[in-house]
């Protein structure tokens, strides 16, 4: 098979990256693997083995004209059967423009649970909140119109296929019912929707110390600090707790857009001496089993590969009810679930693993259990995306 995967992943044009690596997988499961993607100045065409890399460089008000452009040409010149966009929003809407008039077939991976009510919430009167709330509801709507059109569709949890198939409906085409019938209350279907994971590793790193702290309890949140994340939540909890246990702090492993607002943030709650920004981390993994809890406070999550990561680590997890919540981890039983927006409730959680030692002990232990489970149960995943393509292209 020849496939086009359209992307945004820069990391890809690394040779040592293991975004380079994972696709290096994929490419030999699938046969010929041609990856369009953003990158930086330094990238160009390149093969690699059965890989081949494009990178493109343009604003983004032009991005989807050029990426469908590029797109296009690349199935023409070489034949692609499918191609595959990593979210059914402006990537998807190139891939969509790019297999016009063309034999190729679409294919679209949805890694946000964008039906979400949290992805359309500014969460705050901030205008950057409110322009991406604002610009959630137009990738909502491309994403409605993008979806019906895929000849097959790719989810990371049942959390989102479940959703789609909500709004949607399932197993029926755009153009009408399996007997060729216009659909009666005129909403556009869509194909059936499978569920694949993220990849996670299996081989849980070696320990990392965090840095010198004299923390009696240390807490670790890990990932982009993005509007999203709602880090803001855990930093609220935090200064209700250290009210009552002075010698709480918490670690902050991560990069984004949100870094200085939580800085200040972290002033005007006086928490100074209990909050530690270690920045982006490649070993934030094995940073976890250093500290005495993880903590995240997403507003949603397609997969929260942090959360499976958090569990190999055997340390006790506080999360909010997104991705793979109820899905691999059960409130109570391998994990504190809060609701979203709820400082108050990770507060609860905080201080529950602080003073029940007995549920500070069970519940990484099941945990862990279950995220190997999961991951067992994943199987091969680049043969499994081969044979998710193939049925795609079998759609047409």
């Amino acid at each position: 098979m020849k496939a086009l995967f359209i992307s945004n992943d820069p990391t890809i044009f690394d040779a040592t990256s293991a975004a380079r690596a994972r696709m290096r997988t994929y490419a030999v499961a699938i046969g010929e693997l041609h990856i369009l993607s953003s990158a930086g100045r330094g990238a160009k065409e390149e093969q690699d083995g059965n890989l081949f890399l494009h990178p493109v460089r343009s604003w983004k008000l032009f991005r989807v004209r050029v990426l469908a452009h590029r797109a296009h040409k690349l199935v023409m010149k070489y034949g692609i059967e499918v191609v595959s966009a990593q979210d059914p929003f402006e990537h998807g809407l190139a891939a969509l423009r790019a297999v016009r008039g063309t034999s190729a077939t679409l294919h679209i991976q949805v890694h946000t649970d964008f039906l979400s009510p949290q992805f359309v919430k500014s969460g705050n009167w901030r205008m950057f909140g409110i322009r991406m709330a604002f610009l959630n509801r137009y990738r909502r709507k491309i994403a409605d119109h993008v979806l019906p059109a895929a000849n097959g569709i790719r989810a990371v949890s049942h959390r989102v296929k479940n959703s789609l198939i909500a709004r949607y409906g399932s197993r029926i085409s755009r153009r009408g019912t399996s007997e060729g019938k216009p659909d009666p209350d005129g909403v556009p279907r869509i194909k059936e929707v499978s569920v694949i994971p993220i990849t996670v590793s299996a081989e849980i790193p070696p320990r990392v110390q965090l840095p010198p702290h004299t923390f009696n309890f240390a807490l670790i949140a890990v990932g982009r600090l993005e509007l999203e994340k709602h880090v803001e939540d855990i930093l609220t909890a935090l200064s209700l707790v250290v009210k009552r246990y002075p010698m709480i702090g918490l670690f902050i492993v991560g990069e984004g857009r949100e870094h200085g607002r939580l800085l200040q943030l972290t002033q005007t709650l006086n928490l100074e001496k209990h909050v530690v920004f270690l920045g982006e981390r490649t070993d934030a993994w094995a940073l976890m089993g250093s500290a005495q809890a993880f903590i995240q406070a997403s507003a949603y999550e397609g997969y929260g590969r942090t959360l499976i990561e958090a569990a190999l680590a055997r340390i006790p997890i506080i999360t909010t009810d997104v991705g793979i919540v109820g899905e691999v981890f059960k409130d109570q039983t391998e994990v504190l679930v809060a609701p979203v927006a709820d400082p108050k409730a990770l507060a609860r959680n905080i201080v529950r693993f602080i003073e029940d030692n007995r549920v500070r002990q069970e519940l990484p232990t099941s945990a862990a259990a279950a995220a190997q489970e999961h991951l067992s149960s994943v199987g091969d995943l680049p043969t499994r995306i081969f044979e998710d393509l193939t049925r795609a292209s079998m759609h047409s």
